[in-house]
C-alpha cells in the first residue's frame, strides 16, 4: 500500500503552504521542495500486513537501516498532528528492529526471505540480506529513529521486546568491535571487485590497536571500505544514540542494567574519540580525524555521507573542545579535503562517486549545520541550481555540469533537502 502523501495529510499540506510563502519570491524553491517531500511517502513506503514499514532506498530495491531512517526523518514534523504518519514511523522502527534481530552487522535488507542480494559475497549470508557491509552507523540511526520519535510526538509504540532484544545486540556488537581483532568473527570478501568495496587481510579488515576505547566497522555510510578501522564520525553517533538508550532504559524499560551498560559503553567511546580521534595540523590546529587505527595513523577529510565530521552537531555530538569542532570545519569545508569548486557550485565530494562531483546531501548538511540563516538560505538556492532540470535532488553531479550526475532517484538526497527547507521556515526536530 502506498501513501499519497499530497492527498493524506492536511498536516504536510500546512508544512506545503508555509514553504510556499516563506519563498514566494522564487516558486522553484517551493516546486523542489514539494517534488522532494511528497517523494519519499509516494514511491518508496510501503506498508505491510504485520503492520511494519518497509523503505526502498529508491532506484535500489532494497532497504538500507541507515537510509530509510534519514528518509523518514523530515516526517517528525507532520507526525506530530497526523495518527498515520506515527503509525509510518512506529512500522519502520519496527521493521528495522526485526532485521536487527535477524543480523545485526548486515545493512541493508529485503522485503521478505527471497535470497536477493547485491553480490555473492563471502561472508554469513541469509536469505533476508540484501547486502552484509558491517557499519556502525546502521546500527545507531534505528535508534535514533525511535527516540526522536518518541521526544517529538510522544509515541511508544515502538519500544516493544524486539526493540528491547534489539538494543542488548546492539551493545553486545558495539563491545565486541572494540576488540575486533581478538573478539570478532566477522569478515567480508567481494571477489573481482575495487579494492573500496571489500575488506583487505581476507575479510577482517585494517588492523586497529584494540581496547582503546573506539569502536571498529567495516564500512562507511558510503558502503565504501575504511582505510583505518575506526571511524570518527560514526563513533561519535555511537555516543549519541548510547545516550538515548540510557534514557529509553531508564524511562521506558526501567531496566537499570542496560542503562548502566549503555552509559559504560559511551563513556569508554567518548574519551577514545577526544583522545586518539584528535590530532595537530599545522595549517587548521587541533581537528578530528575522519579515520584513525589506534596506532597513530589518521585520514583527514571527510565524507559526503551522514555520519560526517561536518554533521557532528546535527546529530548532537559535543566534544570537551568547541575549538576542536570549529577547526575541523573549516578544514573540511577547504581544499585539504575532497571539496570541489566548479561553475555550477562547491562543496563537498566522495570517493563513492567521481572526482568532481558534489553531493547534495553534503549541501544540505553544510546548511543544516550552518550559523546563518543567510547562509542557509545562499545553500538552498545552490541546490535548487543544480537539479540537473529534474526538480529533484541526486547522489553526486559535476561541479562544472548538474546535468552529469550519479543516481535518477535518490530518497535520501530528497529528505535531506526537505529537512534543510523546513528548517529554515522554523520547523525544528528535537534530538
Amino acid at each position: 500500500m502506498e501513501i499519497n502523501a499530497k492527498a493524506s495529510s492536511d498536516a504536510i499540506q500546512k508544512i506545503l503552504d508555509r514553504v510556499k510563502e516563506t519563498f514566494a519570491d522564487e516558486p522553484k524553491i517551493y516546486q523542489m521542495f514539494m517534488n522532494c517531500y511528497t517523494n519519499t511517502l509516494d514511491t518508496t513506503v510501503k506498508r505491510l500486513e504485520d503492520g511494519t514499514t518497509y523503505v526502498f532506498t529508491g532506484d535500489i530495491p532494497a532497504m538500507w537501516l541507515r537510509d530509510s531512517t534519514a528518509q523518514l526523518r523530515p516526517y517528525l514534523i507532520p507526525a506530530k498532528e497526523d495518527d498515520k504518519i506515527a503509525k509510518i514511523l512506529t512500522g519502520l522502527v519496527k521493521r528495522q528492529f526485526m532485521y536487527i534481530s535477524i543480523d545485526p552487522y548486515a545493512n541493508a535488507f529485503n522485503e521478505t526471505a527471497n535470497g536477493n542480494c547485491w553480490e555473492k559475497d563471502e561472508t554469513k549470508m541469509n536469505d533476508w540480506l540484501w547486502e552484509r557491509k558491517y557499519e556502525t552507523d546502521s546500527l545507531c540511526y534505528p535508534i535514533q529513529l525511535a527516540y526522536l520519535l518518541w521526544k517529538n510526538t510522544g509515541e511508544t509504540g515502538q519500544f516493544d521486546d524486539t526493540f528491547c532484544q534489539g538494543l542488548s545486540k546492539i551493545l553486545e556488537v558495539f563491545e565486541t568491535e572494540q576488540f575486533h581483532e581478538e573478539k570478532s568473527d566477522y569478515n567480508f570478501v567481494r571477489r573481482n571487485t575495487y579494492f573500496t568495496d571489500t575488506l583487505s587481510r581476507n575479510g577482517k579488515g585494517a588492523l586497529v590497536n584494540s581496547g582503546v576505547g573506539l569502536t571498529w566497522f567495516g564500512f562507511r555510510p558510503s558502503d565504501d571500505a575504511c582505510v583505518y578501522g575506526y571511524l570518527i564520525p560514526s563513533n561519535m553517533f555511537a555516543v549519541v544514540v548510547l545516550g538515548y538508550v540510557e534514557e529509553i532504559a531508564e524511562k521506558i524499560y526501567k531496566d537499570e542494567e542496560l542503562k548502566h551498560g549503555a552509559r559504560k559503553l559511551k563513556e569508554k567511546i567518548y574519551e577514545g574519540i577526544e583522545t586518539i580521534g584528535i590530532t595537530a595540523t599545522e595549517r587548521f590546529g587541533n581537528v578530528y580525524a575522519y579515520e584513525t587505527d589506534g596506532y597513530g595513523q589518521y585520514l583527514l577529510m571527510d565524507d559526503a555521507n551522514v555520519p560526517s565530521l561536518l554533521s557532528m552537531s546535527y546529530l548532537g555530538y559535543k566534544g570537551k573542545e568547541q575549538r576542536v569542532e570549529e577547526n575541523t570545519r573549516k578544514m573540511i569545508l577547504s581544499e585539504t579535503n575532497p571539496y570541489y569548486r566548479g561553475k555550477k557550485a562547491e562543496g563537498i565530494g566522495s570517493a563513492h562517486t567521481p572526482a568532481g562531483y558534489i553531493w547534495h546531501i553534503a549541501l544540505a548538511m553544510q546548511g543544516l549545520t550552518a550559523k546563518t540563516k543567510e547562509e542557509q538560505r545562499k545553500i538552498i538556492k545552490i541546490l535548487t541550481d543544480t537539479d540537473g532540470g529534474k526538480l529533484l535532488m541526486h547522489e553526486g553531479f559535476c561541479a562544472n555540469d548538474d546535468t552529469q550526475y550519479t543516481r535518477e532517484w535518490f530518497s535520501w538526497a530528497n529528505a535531506m533537502f526537505s529537512e534543510l527547507v523546513m528548517n529554515y521556515c522554523g520547523y525544528e526536530i528535537m534530538i
